[in-house]
């Protein structure tokens, strides 16, 4: 855990009262309110650590999500927000799904930036009760229909009620509904690189102490491969070492450095491009097709729009400090034969084949090899019942065997490549790829769902909890740091399943390192065998020295012996964990609350 995180640490904890108070108050129907009294902590974000995403307490995390588009269409809108799109997401949340990637425009974003927000169309807004209501938060007192940025804060504050988390994708630069064709970030409906940096940068500026959005995808599917006789080789998305505006790699470090300068703790996603030549062969980006050749005698690997990262050998991403590198995450983009008919598709593939044929040398190597986390940011297609359904089933077991992250495509039922998860009610959910897709979500060996917020479950449905709820009631405190003596380290080996190359399967062992000991409390027994809840130091008093003690204990920047974890218990439910620092801040500050068993 580097310094940066140590630090943001401490500050929630020490925030961590006022906002489990603030949790625990009446929900109130205004949408501002809604979303502060939920979570209001700010210490959702998460990191990369090896091939892993980590929590600021040091824990594990899962991104097992889907996806819901029209931020990206000329509607600019969700589709499907002619029904109750706060109910919709809702249902996503009571159905497992723990974050939502939302595809945007670039126009979009920068019309919000410079204060023109485009508006909205196929949107139901009505507040007219009993007669009609329908998404009423979009509509204002006059009865019109609020424009896209007032919207799609609404979006936010109810995916904050409901334990969603968020990924932005800027899925074109302009918006159209076969946007994602264009080949790069810049060149349509206007928009720059410049502006597409500005308008990402932007957006983290607005939401940065919200962590409900957690990460930005950078661009939707960057492609383009050379054309016949050199021709084109503009309008094609490259990954090299060059400082040309169409190379790939140069503008997503410009843009992720820029939006990491304005929050640190957002995750980056990069996906790959489409063609990359095969340097061992001398081959460069200025190499053309050569007309005809394919397979081995093809100067190009091939790929999915936005699926070859083969360039992270060779150019791996950098965004210039290791704690900004702590937040890159690679995301590929992979599909199944219904999508397209691809080479690795001809013959009665399995997982094996997949790695060896295209898997693991464009993208499973990052993982197996602890490079970076991975992200599918797009999978998924219809239930054929043959060779489509059979390469959903064998991308989902991958997943789950190395814990890969991933966001399925889609929600929206009407994606003609994929069917959606929903039909064209919007409500009824197919229950055959419901099936297949619920499997690779994040859940509990009971099926619990697990939510990324530290305070909220999942929906409504109560079959969910909370990380805090799944790592036992308590978060691991961060490692601590120090530039003159080095911490204790304690190793824990545990055996894992990673593949380690095509056609290997190996274990692994992972090293754990546990924070230092700093000092040790002792609390002293009442002669009577009791114990003062709150009255961690054993003076007497249930005070702010109390507290600090409290909140180094959670921090694991001291050691409390057994009678002072009972008394650090200040609710008295048989853990210690943030909301007993909560618990015992508002008891110091003279709320009427009790110490002990409730």
């Amino acid at each position: 855990m580097n310094n940066f995180k140590k630090i943001t640490a401490i500050a929630c904890l020490v925030a961590v009262a006022g906002a489990f108070a603030m949790s625990a108050a009446p929900v109130s129907e205004n949408a501002e309110t809604v979303s502060a009294a939920v979570d209001s902590n700010n210490d959702d974000w998460l990191h990369a650590e090896g091939d892993k995403l980590i929590d600021i307490y040091g824990n594990e995390a899962w991104i097992t999500g889907a996806n819901w588009f029209g931020f990206n269409c000329t509607e600019n809108v969700f589709h499907g927000a002619w029904y109750d799109v706060k109910g919709i997401l809702e249902d996503i949340a009571n159905h497992g799904i723990n974050l939502v990637r939302i595809p945007i425009s670039s126009e979009l974003m920068v019309s919000w930036m410079n204060g023109t927000p485009l508006e909205v169309s196929s949107v139901t807004a009505s507040n007219n009760p009993p007669y009609h209501v329908c998404n009423p938060d979009f509509v204002d007192e006059d009865g019109e229909t609020k424009n896209s940025w007032e919207i799609f804060q609404y979006v936010v504050q109810y995916c904050k009620e409901f334990g969603l988390k968020i990924m932005m994708d800027a899925h074109s630069p302009h918006s159209d509904n076969s946007g994602h064709s264009w080949e790069l970030w810049y060149g349509k409906g206007g928009v720059t690189t410049d502006d597409w940096i500005d308008s990402w940068v932007w957006l983290a500026e607005q939401f940065k102490n919200d962590d409900t959005i957690i990460a930005f995808d950078l661009e939707n599917e960057p492609h383009g491969k050379r054309g016949y006789d050199d021709a084109c080789p503009d309008i094609m998305a490259r990954w090299d070492d060059t400082t040309l505006e169409n190379n790939w790699k140069y503008a997503a470090e410009r843009c992720g450095k820029a939006i990491l300068d304005i929050n640190p703790n957002l995750l980056i996603m990069i996906e790959g491009i489409e063609q990359y030549p095969k340097t061992e062969k001398g081959y460069t980006f200025e190499t053309p097709d050569i007309f005809g050749a394919s397979g081995d005698a093809s100067p190009w690997y091939p790929a999915w729009w936005g699926g070859n990262l083969r360039g992270v050998r060779d150019y791996p991403i950098d965004f210039g400090s290791a704690d900004y590198n702590d937040q890159i995450v690679y995301s590929p983009h992979d599909y199944g034969p219904s999508v397209y008919a691809q080479t690795w598709f001809d013959k009665d593939f399995t997982t094996q084949t997949l790695l060896d044929d295209y898997w693991y040398d464009t993208w499973a190597f990052i993982d197996a090899e602890g490079i970076a986390p991975l992200l599918i940011g797009e999978w998924g297609g219809h239930m054929d019942g043959g060779k489509n359904q059979q390469w959903m089933e064998l991308l989902r077991d991958y997943m789950i065997d190395n814990r890969i992250n991933h966001t399925f495509w889609c929600v929206n039922p009407n994606s003609g490549d994929t069917g959606g998860l929903v039909d064209s009610s919007w409500s009824n959910w197919d229950e055959e790829k419901y099936g297949l897709f619920e499997k690779s979500l994040w859940q509990t060996d009971g099926g619990k769902y697990i939510s990324l917020d530290h305070q909220r479950a999942l929906g409504t449905a109560g079959n969910s909890i909370s990380i805090t709820e799944f790592y036992g009631g308590k978060v691991d405190p961060p490692a601590v740091t120090s530039t003159t003596t080095k911490p204790p380290v304690t190793t824990v080996t545990t055996t894992v399943s990673t593949t380690a190359k095509p056609k290997e399967t190996t274990s692994a062992t992972t090293t754990t390192t546990k924070p230092p000991v700093v000092s040790s409390v002792t609390t002293t027994v009442k002669p009577n065998g009791t114990i003062t809840y709150g009255d961690l130091n054993s003076d007497g008093k249930v005070d702010l020295s109390d507290l600090t003690l409290l909140s180094l204990y959670l921090l694991g920047d001291v050691k409390l012996d057994a009678e002072g974890i009972k008394a650090a218990d200040t609710n008295g439910d048989g853990s210690v964990i943030i909301t007993d620092l909560a618990h015992l801040k508002q008891y110091i500050s003279k709320d009427p609350v009790i110490l002990g068993p409730q």
